[in-house]
């Protein structure tokens, strides 16, 4: 068969590199160019890619034209992402987002909209690739703790300017002399660490409690002097049964995948008869049952072929002409974009509202 051609559009987001590494890696699919105006955004993944000239724009059209795409990762800001989904629906192009789904309900439902008939949009969560939360949510469908009526999350790092593509550290002289002009720390282009984490709880939440929306939403953020965006924030949402805690975290000591900070990063889900523990990237999941009281392990499982990455996923159900599950699903993820939409209206507004429609 002929190799899925892929684009890659804006490199706002330093996951375009690990993402178009998945397609590098890819037997059936080929980077058929890559996209950014500002064109030293892209040289790192030139570089890593052996990506030749004729294949690099800083021109969108002429990118589109030119690489013809089955299929475009679109890592731009999040308040560009309903723009650019526009521009790309009108090339009849699949669309794959990395997360957050938009800086709005009302952005991601326009993108959901946008989309030609036949052409799948899916909505990157990293965490849904972590075989600890992959395998919870296999205990969680097998019954093993019964209803799930509670779920805490945390989830956060030292900062998004601390790592490149790769996880490749930056030192924090460089990240204070980018804060200042970086997208991440403005509000109007989607910064914060609560658009840009809470999306990971809500939208996963809303997979394990398979599509419950909450009835109602409660945050409070902590913003630091001189910067205009939060870094933390910690939200209640009220289910018809049963409340759950989502926080979210900018300044951890270390980074979840070098060494658990404390709170540990990823999620504990209650449930009627049981709990289960779910650190990001563990190698186990920590289960407690009313039949089993006693915490023990159960080992991860280990990724499907087909189902190891997000591309790999994507790729495979566009081939098999099969819609997307879980948090890629945008349904899902439009439940967890509203979730952050009504968080953040709450913290303005200092008080509990209904969830926004």
């Amino acid at each position: 068969m002929a190799k899925f051609r892929i684009t890659g559009i804006s490199f706002d987001h330093m996951h375009m590199g690990d993402l178009l590494r998945c397609v590098h890696d890819h037997p059936d699919a080929e980077i058929a160019g890559i996209f950014d105006p500002d064109r030293s955004t892209m040289q790192r993944a030139i570089d890593s890619f052996g990506i030749p000239e004729d294949r690099v724009f800083t021109d969108f059209d002429a990118c589109m034209a030119a690489t013809k795409p089955d299929l475009v990762l679109l890592c731009a800001a999040p308040a560009n992402h309903a723009d650019y989904t526009r521009r790309l629906a009108a090339y009849g192009v699949h669309v794959f987002v990395e997360k957050p789904f938009a800086s709005s309900a009302a952005d991601a439902r326009a993108m959901i909209a946008a989309m030609p008939p036949g052409k799948t949009l899916a909505i990157n969560w990293p965490l849904r690739w972590v075989e600890s939360h992959v395998t919870a949510k296999r205990l969680v469908d097998e019954g093993m703790i019964g209803e799930v009526i509670e779920i805490h999350s945390y989830g956060g790092n030292r900062g998004p300017l601390y790592h490149l593509a790769d996880k490749i550290e930056v030192r924090r002289e460089e990240v204070e002399r980018q804060k200042p002009t970086s997208w991440w720390y403005k509000r109007a282009s989607g910064g914060g660490s609560l658009l840009d984490y809470l999306g990971y709880g809500a939208t996963l939440g809303t997979w394990y409690r398979n599509g419950e929306a909450p009835l109602e939403v409660t945050c409070v953020t902590d913003e630091a002097p001189g910067i205009e965006v939060d870094q933390h924030s910690v939200t209640i949402c009220r289910y018809a049964r049963g409340l759950s805690k989502m926080e979210t975290r900018w300044g951890t000591f270390t980074d979840p995948w070098v060494i658990q900070p404390q709170p540990k990063c990823g999620f504990v889900l209650v449930g009627t008869e049981g709990t289960i523990a779910s650190w990001d990237y563990a190698d186990h999941v920590t289960v407690q049952t009313r039949a089993n009281p006693e915490p023990h392990p159960i080992p991860s499982d280990p990724l499907p072929p087909g189902e190891r990455n997000a591309i790999e996923y994507v790729l495979s159900c566009i081939a098999r002409g099969e819609p997307l599950t879980g948090p890629l699903d945008p349904a899902v993820s439009l439940i967890g974009q509203r979730i952050v939409d009504t968080a953040a209206e709450s913290a303005r507004q200092k008080r509990t509202l209904p969830l926004i429609p």
